[in-house]
């Protein structure tokens, strides 16, 4: 197979895995969407490789409306089964994680060595949910009213999951799982970009035993099919991944119709460098930090803040690292970095780019062979900005980071705070008291103490600020995807029928 052979693997994928048919997974059938069609592109040639029939309206009822059905089916299995079921979608999971993982590389332009891991996170993030699902307990409160009272703890009925192109298998995996082992139904839209290995999951899900339409897969634009699906009575509660604006949009759209929803919307990291640091871990650190995925992550470490009696030394042994990263075809498993995913997405990054004025730039050369249509953006360091700067301040998603200097520990946590978001973090230094000051101190979900981007389906995750709200993994997003229900038993033997002989308010 020639290099750049993102069609044929898509070929071959959507026939191993779809069936050969691109469309909206709806009650087990791969039906094609009357909405506008969709074109998928090749990030690494800038090329065309197909369309689809974007879900309309009515097929995003008929999902909806179908996950509600197929939803009561699901809770009306023990348990014990419904955790069965799922571990049987993590073995299938691993059964066709090669070809998963050159689904997701060539259509997200994501290297297959990164698609590869991801693949086996998503297989155990099926395996870890499907032992919650029978521990989900509720809970007994003796209050002093002569009553017993239960706490129960029930699935919403219909979740809704939004998730976006930069990792589309593994935030397809860690949004329905949960909501699946709390007891609900999961209608996901993926990406209109990048939908195909949510289509192969829903299919998965299938084979494993779940009720057809448990997981619905409906594919389209957020502003059609997204709209469509906030829309939905049936819907209960939406986990969004995303943008701050989009967020914004899916957010007002919950609160019309008085519905829950977590957000998950990026950030500004800052990854903080002392001179005692670990010198040469720590430059590894930062590269991993900000050019892993071609920046497109979350969790990117795009502000890299390196105290100043070592800031030029960091930043020129950084910008010597950076240029010996392998870019290439996202297909050849030696690839370290890939393209950026979508042509939206390469203008912006170039943008912002051009928007640090009065920057030193230090950008990788673009290594030869590469194609002149692709959306390549070489590893880029911004040194000179001031932190209040617009690359310092906008997420920029793609494999550039600001490098600013600062004096002491006081100045570093001022700095890394100075941002409306509060994703993540991170800190490198030997003194560990140090470290968990800078920790406690920086407003952020996730923190790293000498290390960076390392995250697992069992531990909590989400942000402050801009960066959203609710937890989408850990235990405590259980508490997300279910509510309390209070159920008073009368357990006195003359129970009286007013309030006469009670305390107020019972």
């Amino acid at each position: 197979m020639s290099a750049f052979a993102a069609r044929e693997v898509l070929r071959e994928g959507i026939g191993a895995l779809l069936g050969g048919r691109v469309g909206s997974l709806v009650d087990g059938e791969t039906l094609e969407g009357a909405g506008a069609r969709v074109g998928l592109t090749d990030p690494a040639t800038g090329t065309a490789l197909l369309d689809y029939g974007a879900a309309d309206a009515a097929l995003a009822a008929a999902a909806a409306a179908g996950a509600a059905r197929a939803q009561r089916a699901w809770m009306a299995l023990a348990a014990a089964e419904r955790g069965r079921r799922l571990w049987a979608v993590g073995a299938l999971l691993r059964r066709d994680a090669e070809r998963l993982a050159r689904l997701d590389a060539a259509q997200s332009g994501k290297p297959l060595r990164d698609a590869r891991a991801e693949a086996a996170r998503v297989a155990e993030m099926a395996e870890y949910w499907a032992g919650w699902c029978d521990k989900i307990e509720g809970r007994t409160i003796p209050v002093p009213s002569g009553h017993a009272v239960l706490v129960r703890r029930e699935p919403y009925g219909v979740v809704l999951a939004i998730t976006p192109w930069n990792a589309p298998l593994f935030t397809a995996g860690w949004n329905v799982f949960p909501a699946l082992a709390a007891g609900n139904a999961v209608v996901l839209k993926p990406s209109e970009f990048t939908p195909l290995t949510s289509i192969a999951l829903g299919r998965l899900c299938l084979e494993a035993g779940l009720p057809a339409g448990l997981l619905q897969v409906v594919c389209g634009p957020g502003e059609g099919t997204g709209r469509a699906l906030l829309a939905a009575p049936e819907v209960a509660k939406v986990v969004f991944v995303g943008g701050p604006a989009a967020g914004a949009a899916v957010a007002a759209a919950c609160a019309a119709r008085t519905i829950p929803c977590i957000l998950e919307l990026g950030g500004k990291s800052a990854n903080i460098v002392f001179a005692d640091a670990d010198f040469a871990t720590a430059v590894q650190g930062a590269q991993q930090a900000i050019f892993a995925g071609a920046g497109q992550s979350c969790v990117a470490g795009s502000r890299l803040l390196v105290q100043r009696a070592i800031h030029d030394r960091f930043l020129a042994a950084l910008a010597e690292a950076a240029a010996r990263i392998r870019l290439g075809d996202p297909l050849d498993a030696a690839t370290e970095m890939g393209p950026v995913a979508t042509a939206r997405q390469f203008a912006h990054v170039r943008a912002m780019i051009g928007a640090a004025a009065g920057a030193r730039i230090l950008a990788a050369p673009r290594p030869p062979g590469l194609p002149e249509g692709g959306f390549w953006v070489p590893p880029t360091l911004l040194a000179g900005l001031s932190n209040d700067a617009r690359p310092a301040q906008e997420e920029i998603f793609g494999p550039v980071v600001a490098a600013i200097p600062f004096e002491d520990e006081a100045e570093a946590i001022a700095l890394a705070n100075a941002t409306r978001f509060g994703l993540a973090g991170a800190v490198w230094t030997r003194d560990v008291a140090r470290a968990h000051r800078v920790a406690a101190a920086v407003r952020a979900g996730t923190f790293w103490v000498n290390g960076y981007r390392t995250i697992h389906v069992s531990v909590p995750f989400g942000g402050f600020g801009a960066s959203g709200y609710g937890r989408s993994s850990g235990a405590e997003v259980l508490a997300e995807l279910t509510q309390s229900k209070a159920v008073w038993i009368e357990t006195a033997e003359s129970p009286a029928l007013g309030f006469g002989h009670r305390p107020a308010g019972y």
